[in-house]
């Protein structure tokens, strides 16, 4: 018995051979340049903080070149794989605005012309390459048992090699003749298939990754499993064949793989395929007691998507950092350039920081706040109202109740040049305006000092008038301020501090503490007019009940 006899006796179902597949997901018609990337997930259902970034890197690279972003389910291991997992990561990135060109749309739908995009699906295809390789003896059927396996690893331990695992002498069964290994298979013994690596252990080579530059790496000597005992192909063999029938021209993934490069260029070299261009993305890291460290999916809720959705951060406002780290150039253009689209800018490989960047949490709430504060309030309304539906019903109910007139108290020192920064997620609208609806204002006040009495009861009774206007009503105060000692102008009270108690922002003050129980709040004048008067009287009576 020769290889392709054993081949064939391990692969009688396949149909086609391997130029069958080359020529049937031929080479794309796009524009010279352009990317084909993906984000090729495991369907756990879980999407974290550095998978969305890789997938912002990939689809903005793909896009921006006229290229395509396709989404591949990597499912063999079918102990990882949760109910409606890729429904699941979907729906997740969907929300977050990363849309895919090819892939799944489903858990039983797909789009694109180079599926299936599901790798529990595309077995025949991978036998058909494992096959391939065994007709040629690039590949070997193994049957070293648990047992065996611990054995190579004592004895190589003991001869103290720097390589252990399965290679060159230690290789037990690389060399085994064709009709034997027919025979172990024809009885049932179990087996894995591994590549006949090439590999020199002493030789290493040059390559190039699009953000770190020139890479040494050492060549792959160890015969690793590209089939494993459930007939399922390994990780490394199932990205070799897709990422060469899908015609992918870059594979952007975190750097922990930079470690496999030598066994992925391995494959493509051993089919003699050009291998895509590789762009290893640097982990996200979080300083913490004074050192730094990955985030972690364990450690951190900030690294779940969830917690975003759960404090309801723009999915805008998470992409927008996100450019950040991944260009550094992008925060000075988009600073000069706010409002603008992510997409208006031109991202590089060679512009993304080589080493792992700082999640920096009060720094995306920073870019949140700009983010929000340029929302007209009705989309503030119309995007917060949802949220709060589902996490503060209590609060939702109130909002929901006179919707002009909640648009109008998150419209304060909103739509203007210089708009109030002061609202990063919707979770914190209550806690920005909760003093205008009465439910929630019952005798705020604490401190019973800041408010003169005697000078409010003057101002109510003979100055307030809620039809005037913001200029009138500010004449008024102004006006009113001498009374009772304050200068009705700030100069002048600079000019002759000891000639007065304060000037007329103090009156302000009172007022601003009577309506809101704060000492801070936005444009008093639009607080007073959106109470209207009843109210805002109301307050006042309340007040002077609560101070007795």
């Amino acid at each position: 018995m020769d290889y392709p006899q054993l081949a064939q006796l391990m692969f009688p179902h396949t149909e086609h051979d391997v130029e069958y597949y080359l020529k049937k997901y031929g080479p794309r018609d796009l524009p010279e340049g352009a990317i084909v990337t993906r984000y090729a997930p495991s369907p756990t259902g879980f999407i974290h903080m550095g998978a969305l970034y890789a997938s912002f890197v990939s689809r903005t690279f793909a896009k921006q070149t006229g290229g395509v972003f396709y989404l591949r389910i990597e499912d063999t291991d079918t102990k990882r794989t949760v109910d409606n997992g890729i429904q699941l990561i979907i729906d997740d990135l969907k929300k977050f605005g990363v849309v895919f060109d090819e892939g799944p749309i489903s858990q039983t739908e797909a789009v694109g012309d180079y599926g299936p995009y599901i790798q529990t699906q595309r077995k025949e295809i991978y036998d058909t390459f494992v096959k391939h390789l065994v007709a040629e003896g690039k590949a070997y059927p193994c049957f070293c048992t648990p047992e065996e396996l611990e054995e190579i690893r004592a004895q190589q331990e003991a001869n103290k090699e720097p390589i252990i695992g399965y290679w060159g002498k230690y290789a037990k069964y690389r060399d085994l003749d064709p009709a034997e290994a027919a025979r172990r298979i024809e009885a049932g013994e179990p087996y894995v298939v591994r590549l006949k690596s090439f590999g020199d252990p002493n030789h290493k080579e040059t390559f190039r990754d699009e953000i770190k530059g020139k890479l040494t790496v050492p060549e792959n000597c160890l015969d690793i499993v590209i089939m494993k005992g459930d007939g399922f192909p390994t990780y490394h063999f199932a990205h070799f064949v897709d990422d060469t029938l899908m015609r992918t021209t870059h594979v952007i993934r975190g750097d922990e793989w930079i470690a496999s490069l030598p066994i992925h260029l391995q494959l493509f070299r051993t089919f003699g395929f050009q291998p895509p261009k590789y762009a290893h993305i640097s982990p996200l890291m979080k300083t913490e007691d004074g050192s730094t460290r990955k985030l972690s999916k364990r450690k951190d809720p900030e690294c779940a998507i969830s917690y975003y959705f759960e404090i309801g951060m723009p999915t805008e406002s998470i992409l927008l950092y996100l450019a950040t780290i991944c260009n550094s150039d992008f925060e000075d253009w988009y600073m000069k350039n706010p409002g603008a689209k992510i997409e208006d800018f031109t991202f590089r490989f060679n512009h993304i920081g080589k080493s792992g960047a700082i999640y920096d949490l009060a720094k995306l709430y920073n870019i949140s706040k700009g983010y929000v504060s340029r929302m007209k309030a009705q989309e503030l309304y119309d995007r917060s109202a949802p949220f709060l539906k589902e996490y503060d019903p209590d609060f939702y109910a109130l909002y929901s109740r006179d919707e002009a007139y909640s648009v109008a108290a998150l419209n304060i020192d909103r739509e203007k040049p210089k708009p109030r920064k002061d609202i990063a997620v919707y979770g914190d609208i209550k806690a920005q305006i909760w003093y205008l609806y009465d439910e929630l204002f019952q005798t705020p006040w604490q401190d019973n000092t800041i408010i003169d009495q005697a000078i409010l009861d003057d101002y109510f009774s003979n100055v307030y008038d809620p039809a005037d206007d913001s200029a009138a009503w500010m004449e008024k105060v102004k006006a009113f301020a001498p009374k009772h000692g304050y200068a009705s102008d700030v100069k002048e009270y600079k000019k002759n501090p000891d000639g007065y108690k304060g000037h007329f922002g103090a009156i302000c003050g009172m007022l601003r503490y009577l309506v809101t129980g704060q000492t801070n709040s936005p444009d008093l004048y639009s607080i007073l007019h959106l109470l209207g008067g009843p109210r805002v009287l109301a307050r006042w009576d309340a007040y002077k009940a609560w101070a007795k």
